[in-house]
């Protein structure tokens, strides 16, 4: 069915509205931002061709409120609007809210949503379609006792999951029973707080696993193909920082494979328009479906470098009711991509957002180079918000010279005044490991125990420790050519003596 619009209003911020932007304005169409008040000087509102104020600063006053945003886009005379990721874009209900409106939602329908939404009914839904699942139970758990009785059939470890949620809120790994009765109350609060359920599932714990997902395109004439992977193992507390297109994990049968089950699973609710289905990969090279993002994914650029096509502008066309003019047979793979995420974070101070005005701002350029970015020069970071505030991506025609070439962009990049993760990202860059393609989800944490850098307390604990040591075993030794030595609680206690 056509669904024609001219006039788009997105429904979120930063960098994902401008790229929303100017998808719009490059097919022709008026593009409406809306603003907190503590953005009201971002460059999205600039950017648009209407803004509007949606409330303060709070998500949950502004771009988390419905009725708001609704209301905003009939004032503006919009058609269609673009939720983009994060905020309201996996919302079923504001799904349902603009269909009622008769607002076209840039994105899948509320069904499909809701049955990808909650993860124990899609990992029915798709294990029904033949998809692996990680083994685990595909149903709510609602008391404690039940939990220990499933974990006991799955076998330790185990992962408690948040139903209804992501992005690592309401997750514990358990390696016994004990963790087990630590773990339920806090997943069950965290879920309730950040997803408004309570509910819980569990499954079973795969250690070092790779994050490997499939971007999925599908229309309303049942054609639904895939344009390859990312490779998103490079991540903290569950957090993508890291992706890249092709996986050195994955060869042509993989992939086939692991497509052909991607789109099973997009298939098996009825999903339409963009979306991603996220696999974990163990160290036999057996995949498992993990989840489904029913929205635009932040990591979305690699796959445009790599298969040259524009996913927003497909987004777009989809959901006026065209026809995909793609075929799978013809999707071609080019090269290698990377994108690195540029989080406005203090990587020394255990990534702890930071905030305040960007002084200096000096972007990267060169031969296939792309920068993402909601900020500019002069730019107040707030506090309200997600901490990413630009994406790097590059292309090279193979992995090694991408790597290079990122690490070349990561040293032109400069921002000062606040504290990001540029210089954490040019290290990975040149780690071995990373650059052999040795990696899993727990890169980051093994790094951090390997290059750890010690305390002042722990380094002088250290030389009291070490001169202590030094003087017991050598106290039996001391001459009179001894007493004109350095002394030995000096040595101990120089730096050089810890590093």
């Amino acid at each position: 069915m056509k669904r024609p619009f001219k006039k788009v209003l997105i429904a979120n911020r930063g960098e994902i509205a401008l790229r929303i932007i100017r998808g719009c304005h490059e097919m022709g169409m008026k593009a409406v931002a809306v603003y907190s008040e503590a953005d009201r000087e971002s460059l999205h509102v600039y950017r648009a061709d209407e803004a509007y104020n949606i409330g303060p600063a709070p998500a949950e006053q502004s771009y988390l409120d419905t009725e708001t945003i609704i209301e905003t886009a009939k004032k503006a005379g919009c058609d269609a609007i673009h939720p983009g990721y994060g905020f309201l874009a996996e919302s079923a209900d504001f799904a349902q809210r603009c269909l009622d409106e008769g607002i076209v939602f840039i994105g899948p329908g509320p069904e499909a949503m809701r049955a990808m939404g909650d993860k124990t009914l899609a990992r029915k839904k798709v294990s029904k379609a033949g998809v692996p699942t990680i083994p685990g139970i595909n149903r709510g758990l609602n008391s404690v006792e039940s939990m220990k009785n499933c974990a006991r059939e799955i076998g330790y470890p185990v992962l408690i999951k948040a139903a209804l949620g992501g992005g690592g809120k309401g997750m514990r790994v358990c390696n016994n029973e004990d963790d087990l009765n630590a773990s339920y109350e806090l997943c069950k609060k965290e879920a309730q707080s950040s997803f408004g359920s309570p509910k819980l599932y569990l499954e079973k714990y795969i250690d070092k696993p790779r994050h490997i997902e499939f971007q999925i395109l599908a229309d309303d004439y049942g054609n639904t193909i895939h344009l390859g992977e990312r490779e998103c193992s490079i991540q903290r507390r569950h957090q993508k920082l890291i992706e890249e297109s092709p996986s050195t994990a994955i060869d042509e049968r993989l992939r086939s494979e692991m497509g052909e089950a991607a789109v099973a699973a997009a298939k098996s609710v009825g999903y339409t328009n963009a979306g991603t289905i996220e696999f974990l990969l163990d160290g036999d090279k057996n995949f498992y479906f993990l989840e489904m993002n029913t929205r635009l994914q932040v990591e979305h650029p690699v796959t445009e470098m790599i298969t040259g096509i524009d996913l927003v502008g497909e987004q777009f066309r989809i959901a006026k009711g065209m026809k995909m003019m793609l075929d799978q047979k013809k999707i071609r793979i080019n090269g290698h991509s990377i994108e690195c995420r540029i989080y406005a974070e203090d990587p020394e101070s255990d990534f702890m957002p930071s905030c305040g005005k960007i002084e200096i701002l000096r972007e990267p350029a060169g031969p296939w180079v792309r920068v993402d970015s909601g900020v500019y020069q002069g730019y107040e970071v707030a506090v309200y918000y997600d901490p990413i505030i630009a994406k790097l991506i590059v292309w090279a025609e193979d992995r090694m010279t991408a790597i290079n070439r990122m690490h070349r962009a990561l040293s032109e990049y400069i921002i000062t005044g606040i504290k990001t993760t540029i210089d954490f990202h040019r290290s990975v860059m040149k780690d071995e490991r990373f650059r052999r393609g040795d990696i899993n989800t727990h890169f980051i944490d093994e790094t951090e125990r390997r290059d750890r850098k010690y305390t002042s307390t722990e380094k002088k604990a250290a030389a009291i420790v070490a001169a202590l040591f030094y003087h017991e075993n050598n106290q039996e030794r001391v001459d009179d050519k001894a007493l004109n030595r350095i002394s030995p609680w000096k040595l101990a206690g120089r730096r050089e003596s810890l590093d």
